[in-house]
């Protein structure tokens, strides 16, 4: 009896650990999305559209490869390689299908305090013998890469352990204030970093805590030393630049291929540089030689990457949480999902093996999602096919590029960060909204320019937790009303065709971002089940929980009640009375269930409504305003659906937001 108990134990064992053929396939199709989605790739709907975001993502690799490079303080060729291979490798491991990893100024501008502090620009040496084999580029330049590889190489290693540890279920800590604030303080960071190239100035290289301030404390100093030529070229190119990106985006949709003129102009710039001689006349400074080809493969230095830790700290996290927030936006907006943790993994390898190919830290970009975006691309197809436009480049017009000038490259800068300086906008929506996360955004600014972004980061998260603390204990919790008295108040028809379902869920706890994630989650479930099951329960002890409010059933169930409604329709009323406070994240997914519930023809009754809340709701979000969705009490809401003449089944269910320990 021993031994078939053993046998029966070790044969159970045996399957428990043994992987079976189809968890495999599993496996692969989830951590190698590329395997899920290139069987099904429709040729005939999906190639035209990625073809032609394709070519005009390539201009934007190329051009902003180009500047982020030299923000990086490194050769603008090795700008070229950051916009080919992490645009591969994502495509590989990524679930973001509008989204269009490369080259980040964010992280470019990270990488750069290594670099400089490393190499510095005191220890150039012109000299290139004995690196022929290396593009013919001098011991300086590949120095200098060599250290911003090493910053990439250990940001991927990062970013791959947070994935191995599962990390991303923690980036909820990431809230939509903070993002904005880092994004944008970043970005401010970026366009001073640029002043010396739009100026036409020489300037050492000034960082550190309030080396912002420092900066422009410099130019005022030096401001004779500003070169017209630059400025004036600085001016025309900005101009230029935003005058024509704001007619394609007016007319857009008349259009059917935007002008591109990011490329236009590097190409009248370059032309008119050439034959005027400005690099010589002027004193302009040009991008200079840039070599054809891709060097072998090389290991990045492994002996400095403990001197470059704190630099790819935050070049992993700042370019995880830039790049997330692109990548959760997309998913939204054309209704598909993505994983936190896989994200870290395609991110960390993107990093980790582009390294070994001479590139800088890689990350999404705003500017070229949203050239994803309204270009119209379907998969990631269009990046592919933009990698084959920037192997061109590489191959054969890079050359040509020599006498591009800086302050055009500069300009390219500037006005490519326009979506993250736009974001000052925002201020106006979280004062509304909620005004503490008004006020993270304003301090998570400010610290962002005072020292840098990923201090900046890390004080938002850290301040954002430190108030939900302080909150949370003055949250009261209320229990689900008797539904017994809701019976009194409402009266039904008896005449109608159609049966209603109605259920009521009671919110009863704050809704902030530490669990507005699992209040959309939950509650989805719970539609989709009832949508799922089409039919009322028949159980008696479930019938006590489910009152059918007519005339004809008095509270008992009958065969009519447990049969499936036909032309069922469903209404949700959300009991708020519990919801003691909330935040902006809270805010954003009330209005996302409200949008989701709508698309699924479920009508969304808001009761117990908070006058703040109320002034929120209808300040972020295009609610709809045929019909009312706000109302004093769960009867009135009620009494609202009932006015429509159905008959229907009031469904009490208690929802306690469960909200994480910190």
């Amino acid at each position: 009896m021993t031994g078939a108990k053993r046998k029966k134990k070790s044969v159970l064992w045996s399957k428990m650990h043994t992987p079976h053929c189809e968890d495999i396939k599993q496996w692969c199709r989830r951590r190698l999305p590329i395997l899920e989605w290139a069987p099904h790739y429709n040729l005939k709907e999906n190639l035209l559209p990625d073809t032609v975001s394709g070519i005009m993502l390539a201009v934007q690799q190329v051009t902003q490869g180009l500047a982020f490079a030299m923000l990086s303080s490194v050769h603008p060729v090795f700008g070229l390689y950051g916009s080919l291979f992490p645009a591969i490798i994502y495509a590989i491991f990524g679930r973001g299908r509008h989204v269009a990893t490369g080259t980040f100024a964010l992280t470019s501008l990270i990488s750069a305090n290594a670099v400089e502090r490393l190499v510095p620009q005191s220890a150039q040496n012109l000299s290139t013998e004995g690196n022929a084999s290396v593009l013919g580029l001098s011991d300086f330049e590949m120095q200098r890469i060599g250290v911003a590889a090493a910053v990439s190489f250990l940001a991927g290693v990062i970013q791959v352990a947070m994935f191995v540890l599962q990390l991303g279920s923690v980036t909820f800590l990431l809230t939509e204030p903070v993002i904005s604030a880092m994004t944008t303080g970043a970005a401010t960071h970026v366009v001073t970093s640029q002043v010396k190239y739009l100026l036409g100035m020489k300037m050492p290289y000034i960082s550190g805590p309030l080396g912002f301030f420092y900066i422009y404390a410099y130019v005022f100093e030096n401001i004779k030393s500003v070169r017209l030529e630059a400025l004036l070229l600085s001016l025309l190119s900005i101009v230029v630049l935003v005058l024509v990106k704001e007619l394609n985006e007016q007319f857009k949709r008349k259009i059917k291929v935007v002008l591109p003129v990011d490329l236009v102009l590097i190409i009248a710039a370059s032309f008119a540089c050439y034959c005027t001689n400005m690099e010589n006349t002027y004193g302009l400074e040009v991008v200079g030689h840039i070599p054809k080809g891709i060097p072998p493969p090389r290991a990045p230095r492994m002996d400095i990457l403990s001197a470059v830790i704190t630099e790819a700290f935050g070049v992993a996290l700042v370019g995880y949480a830039a790049s997330l927030a692109l990548a959760q936006g997309s998913a939204k907006k054309f209704k598909y999902s993505v994983d936190d943790n896989q994200e870290f993994l395609a991110h960390g390898l993107s990093n980790v093996i582009s390294s070994f190919f001479f590139c800088i830290p890689s990350a999404a970009a705003m500017g070229r999602t949203a050239g994803l975006y309204s270009t119209g691309a379907k998969t990631q197809v269009a990046c592919l096919i933009s990698c084959i436009f920037v192997l061109i480049v590489i191959y054969a017009i890079g050359p040509l590029l020599y006498w591009l000038p800086m302050c055009v490259l500069a300009s390219i800068i500037v006005v490519g960060l326009k979506g993250m300086l736009i974001q000052f906008r925002d201020l106006k929506k979280y004062w509304n909204v909620d005004k503490i996360d008004w006020g993270i955004w304003v301090s998570t600014y400010i610290f962002t320019i005072c020292f840098a972004a990923n201090v900046g980061l890390l004080f938002g998260v850290v301040c954002t937790i430190a108030i939900v603390i302080g909150r949370f204990p003055r949250a009261k919790t209320l229990r689900i009303k008797n539904m017994k008295e809701m019976e009194f108040k409402v009266k039904t028809e008896t005449d109608s065709e159609t049966l209603q379902q109605v259920k009521i869920i009671s919110i009863n706890n704050p809704l902030v971002f530490l669990n507005a994630k699992k209040f959309h989650m939950d509650l989805m479930n719970i539609i989709q089940k009832e949508n799922a099951s089409n039919q009322l329960l028949d159980d008696i002890s479930k019938c006590e929980q489910n009152t059918l409010l007519n005339s004809l059933s008095n509270g008992n169930c009958n065969e009519e009640a447990s049969q499936s409604c036909p032309n069922d329709k469903c209404s949700l009323v959300l009991d708020c009375s519990g919801l003691t406070f909330f935040d902006y994240s809270g805010v954003s997914m009330l209005v996302e269930v409200y949008m989701d519930c709508k698309d699924r023809s479920v009508d969304v009754l808001l009761a117990h409504c908070t006058a703040s809340l109320m002034k929120a709701m209808q300040y972020y979000g295009n609610l709809d305003s045929e019909k009312p969705i706000f109302f004093e009490s769960v009867s009135a809401a009620i009494s609202n659906i009932h006015s429509n003449k159905f008959q229907y089944v009031v469904n009490s269910c208690f929802l306690d937001l469960e909200t994480m320990s910190l």
